[in-house]
């Protein structure tokens, strides 16, 4: 690939702290861009961009944006942004961060995982993998690959590995050669009325594709898009299948085409995460026994069952982005094969939106707790006026109805939270903070580690 393709371009991002927009500043300064930036707020990503040359500007201000620049924004940048609204009066080029990523996706061999569960992890395993495996690939990835430290980087291999979102219908502006589809379930309810709706976005993506590789949880629609071929895996069926599967309490082993693949990660899920990792890197040329000894020194991507040490009280704390019944339900069986004595749950609900959809839904889920604490929502880019009726105390409730006499507390603010746990923690329990929004920062409060990255939908991210 050219080392400096973007030479000459004048880039500026407006929301660069984001996960997924820093990562881009990251890439195309590396391929040569001149990239500026703002942000409302610091966060650790703003400090990784600073240490690559990148200067973001806290603040958004009219003033911020340079001459002649193309400027990228992300959907969750409104039309009143003062940098946006100076940039189209003055002509600039504006163009929407999955513009720049097909861009990016295009000077090499794309890999895209896509999926309501998993994508991070799964595009963080398939990364690690090919990085161990000496094939120095590229990649932009929704969360910190934490044996890297970094969630984009540019790689001359010739592979570009990429989580493409779903929720805004931006990753169908992908060609890539080798699409994952995890599993497809309905989460983003302002951009599909039905699960019919998705499938039906789910299978364009992947008819983009000369290979799919598809979960269980993927449609059989989606895995026969394919232009040449597709590949199932999956616990109990598919043609990529484990074989005897054993789950450990803080990782997993299991048999594939004869090769023993030892994992660092728990959960079934991140079995199946595996499982889609090396079917990509199969088809990027790495055979199950180089997958399987990159996968063994995978520690994870940063906010997923992330462990942050221990409370005053002797917990030990995890964090993790589950923001979805589904995500939440997996999360929390997890953690019981950790042995702790309790299973503590704080959850902070993601969006009034998804409150509203799933409050009975994520109650059952965290009903899988011992001990269950509930925050109030985090709004990322929406506003409470917008849902009256809509808090955190309606997934409480839920929780409370079928915890079957299980303590359950609504604690709406960070500093009630904080209290509650600090007095309820014991030496044995197992605490889990759980969503998209700051609730890693009570893990931090808890343990007094601060969080790594952070990992959230922000209002501007």
């Amino acid at each position: 690939m050219a080392t400096a393709p973007f030479a000459g371009r004048r880039l500026h991002l407006i929301g660069v702290g984001g996960a997924g927009m820093s990562g881009l500043a990251l890439v195309a300064g590396s391929l040569g861009a001149e990239v500026t930036g703002s942000d409302r707020a610091e966060s650790s990503y703003t400090e990784l961009l600073r240490a690559a040359g990148i200067s973001p500007v806290v603040g958004h201000s009219a003033a911020n944006l340079p001459p002649a620049a193309e400027v990228v924004v992300s959907t969750a940048i409104g039309d009143d942004n003062p940098e946006l609204t100076a940039a189209r009066a003055a002509g600039h080029r504006v163009m929407h961060r999955s513009d720049l990523l097909a861009e990016i996706a295009a000077l090499g061999r794309t890999i895209a995982v896509t999926g309501t569960h998993g994508k991070t992890t799964t595009a963080a395993m398939t990364a690690h993998a090919l990085i161990q495996s000496g094939r120095d690939p590229a990649y932009l990835i929704g969360g910190e690959l934490r044996s890297t430290g970094a969630n984009a980087a540019w790689g001359g291999g010739g592979w570009v590995v990429v989580e493409a979102d779903e929720s805004d219908r931006s990753f169908l502006k992908l060609s890539p050669a080798v699409a994952v589809v995890t599993n497809v379930e309905l989460d983003h309810h302002a951009t599909y009325a039905s699960i019919d709706e998705l499938e039906r976005a789910m299978t364009e993506f992947a008819a983009a594709a000369d290979v799919v590789v598809a979960g269980e949880g993927a449609p059989e629609a989606v895995a026969r898009a394919a232009r040449r071929r597709s590949v199932r895996y999956g616990i109990d069926a598919g043609d990529l299948v484990p074989e005897r599967l054993e789950l450990l309490p803080l990782g997993a082993s299991f048999h594939l085409d004869g090769v023993e693949v030892e994992l660092a990660v728990p959960g079934r899920h991140n079995v199946e995460n595996a499982l889609a990792a090396i079917a990509a890197c199969r088809e990027a040329g790495l055979s199950v026994a180089e997958a399987a000894a990159g996968l063994a020194s995978f520690t994870g991507a940063g906010r997923r069952f992330e462990p942050r040490g221990r409370s005053p009280s002797g917990a030990c704390v995890y964090d993790d982005y589950a923001h979805h019944p589904t995500e939440v339900e997996t999360t929390l069986a997890a953690a019981r094969g950790l042995a702790g004595e309790r299973v503590v749950a704080c959850f902070q609900p993601h969006l009034f939106s998804r409150t509203r959809h799933f409050a009975r839904d994520f109650g059952s889920a965290l009903a899988l707790a011992d001990v269950v604490v509930v925050l109030d929502v985090y709004p990322a880019r929406e506003r409470a006026e917008d849902y009256p009726g809509v808090s955190g105390r309606l997934v409480a409730a839920a929780a409370a109805d079928a915890a079957g006499g299980r303590a359950v507390y609504w604690a709406p603010t960070m500093a009630d939270a904080e209290e509650l746990l600090r007095g309820e923690l014991g030496r044995g329990d197992v605490l889990l903070t759980l969503g998209a929004g700051d609730v890693d920062r009570l893990a931090a409060a808890l343990t007094g580690v601060a969080p790594r990255e952070p990992g959230r939908e922000r209002a501007s991210a």
